[in-house]
């Protein structure tokens, strides 16, 4: 009986020697998201926010943009800098509300004194959000 209890044990040590021996990592090779969708979708954010940046950089740059921060005693350059320090979701927002500027300018429903108060906004906005940071 001592015999088949040592038996018995040395059994029970080994099977579970084994099953902590061997990573999970082998166990599971299956993942959920593939690295090749990771990729596809690394890239996919980094152009969204290359565009993003460039519209609203784009917008802030504009003749009359520049001469609204200047009445307004912004530095644009300085303005310029911290577009670039927004995160993705502040840096979309802004692209959209520098879009729809822009297409409501270019249409006639905004005049210029509507533009600058938008630019002067959006540039107030962009230094307060990387102050506050």
């Amino acid at each position: 009986m001592g015999y088949v209890c040592q038996s018995l044990r040395a059994l029970v040590a080994c099977i579970l020697v084994a099953i902590f021996a061997v990573p999970p990592s082998l166990v599971a090779q299956s993942h959920v998201v593939s690295p090749a969708d990771l990729q596809k979708e690394m890239v996919a954010s980094t152009q969204a926010r290359q565009h993003n940046l460039e519209t609203v950089r784009q917008f802030l740059s504009s003749p009359r943009a520049e001469n609204a921060l200047k009445s307004a005693h912004m530095d644009p350059e300085q303005v310029q800098t911290a577009v670039s320090t927004l995160s993705d979701q502040e840096l979309a927002r802004l692209a959209s509300r520098a879009d729809t500027a822009h297409a409501d300018f270019a249409a006639g429903r905004l005049e210029d004194r509507d533009l600058l108060i938008i630019v002067v906004a959006i540039a107030a906005l962009v230094l307060l959000i990387v102050a506050v940071r």
